[in-house]
């Protein structure tokens, strides 16, 4: 019975870990998963086991291992002596962990490596242009764009543009420029 309420204990430390690192949930807390998960160790004992939990989810996460590195990973790790390494029980908990959460945890590890803001939505339309301000021709066409910009929970912002013919023809050629670079970069891979 104590090696179950162990392995649940482990396990919730991970996944408490992860909300933490990878999910930012504010409302879980390092004290919060030593009162609920480990009462019984000292606040030192308790921290040394969540930071080597943490530096090997930290370690898998980022090379985002598959399964066949995360066992050779693993297997290095229970070899070690000393308190540096994990029990087999450990590596096996971090094994089942990393299978049920690799998306999540990439997914999340690249949302927090991007700095600038990413284009999150794009609106557009054909307007025809009724009066010019300095007397001009009417009757033009011109293309609104609405560009809405931000990172993902965070507002955005949003950027509108107006193109004429001429810079609408501008703006595709050079998208054709780009497509074409990636479509030769693509097949030489």
């Amino acid at each position: 019975m104590a090696d179950v309420e162990t392995t649940k204990s482990l396990n919730g430390l991970l996944n408490g870990i992860a909300q933490i690192v990878y999910y930012n949930n504010a409302e879980v807390t390092e004290e919060l998963l030593k009162n609920e998960l480990y009462p019984d160790l000292t606040q030192e004992e308790f921290r040394a086991m969540h930071e080597k939990m943490k530096g090997l989810l930290k370690s898998i996460g980022t090379a985002n291992m598959d399964q066949a590195q995360l066992e050779a990973f693993l297997t290095a790790q229970t070899r070690k002596q000393g308190t540096g390494g994990v029990s087999a029980e450990q590596a096996a908990a971090l094994s089942r962990f990393w299978k049920s959460h690799r998306a999540r945890v990439r997914e999340s590890l690249l949302g927090q490596s991007r700095w600038e803001p990413g284009l999150k939505g794009l609106t557009w339309r054909v307007d025809l242009q009724t009066s010019a301000s300095r007397g001009g021709a009417a009757n033009i066409p011109v293309a609104l764009v609405e560009l809405e910009l931000g990172r993902a929970g965070e507002d955005s912002d949003f950027v509108c543009l107006e193109f004429d013919e001429a810079k609408v023809n501008q703006v595709l050629k050079k998208m054709a420029e780009i497509q074409e670079s990636i479509d030769t970069i693509v097949h030489r891979s």
